[in-house]
């Protein structure tokens, strides 16, 4: 059996859930690499969206940051930021969305804003929005990727910097957001997905060697596991292959 790291599981996972043909708002890091290995893996035809303004990006190098000039190169078109919020974006154009967290709660909301309770003094001020809370309120899904830890996975965020489900079911809709809001979290044990009743995250998947109690340990709520929960497939060796190689370019340009 070919060695992998959580992280490329995590990778590869985030990779499959992408279709061929579909539009991506792409983040950097690991959304990146996940989105450039469909790309390269089972859909050439996916249109990477960049929030620097590129539409239609191949690298084939891993971009640095959403400034890197790769994206611009190697674009179909190159528009403002505005652009890409405005028209394309909130609209509902954009059929995927990755977003990372701070902290995610039991209904998928998101904090990237401050950890504690008091917002003027909080134990930790984080980066903050960005273009996160358009995301999550108008591709028309959602998936967020981190690592889980109990300090990550919340019962109730501290701050709702971008909304997932809200309060549960019905949230979205009194708030008007268009899109369907996140469908899957990916990490570095599992996949969870929305109860269609309850809008609570439940976990649907877990990896090769990973325990259902691995994943319940570091989820600070009281995690449900589904009927038909699955064992998600190791990667297969041209997955690992096709995503090493990404980022041993990335490192080369790096260096160079």
């Amino acid at each position: 059996m070919t060695e992998y790291t959580a992280d490329e599981m995590m990778t590869v996972t985030a990779a499959r859930a992408l279709r061929d043909g579909m539009t991506c708002f792409v983040g950097i890091g690991l959304p990146s690499a996940a989105a450039n290995l469909a790309r390269a893996r089972h859909a050439p035809n996916l249109v990477l969206i960049y929030e620097s303004g590129t539409i239609g990006a191949k690298p084939d190098t891993l971009p640095l940051s959403i400034g890197d000039g790769i994206l611009a190169l190697t674009a179909d078109a190159v528009v403002s930021v505005p652009e890409i919020f405005n028209y394309w974006l909130q609209p509902g154009r954009i059929d995927v969305g990755f977003l990372g967290a701070a902290q995610v709660d039991r209904f998928g909301n998101i904090n990237t804003t401050v950890i504690g309770p008091d917002y003027d003094q909080p134990k930790v001020r984080l980066p903050g929005a960005g273009g996160a809370p358009e995301i999550a309120a108008s591709c028309r899904e959602v998936i967020i990727v981190l690592r889980q830890r109990e300090r990550t996975f919340v019962d109730s965020v501290d701050f709702i910097t971008s909304v997932g489900f809200g309060a549960g079911p019905g949230s979205r809709q009194r708030l008007g957001l268009g899109g369907a809001g996140p469908q899957k979290i990916i990490t570095d044990l599992g996949v969870l997905q929305p109860s269609p009743h309850t809008a609570e995250f439940v976990l649907t998947g877990v990896y090769p060697g990973v325990l259902v109690s691995d994943v319940q340990r570091q989820t600070g709520w009281d995690l449900q596991v589904s009927a038909e929960l699955a064992e998600i497939p190791a990667p297969l060796p041209e997955e690992l292959a096709a995503l090493r190689a990404l980022q041993a370019a990335s490192a080369e340009g790096t260096e160079a």
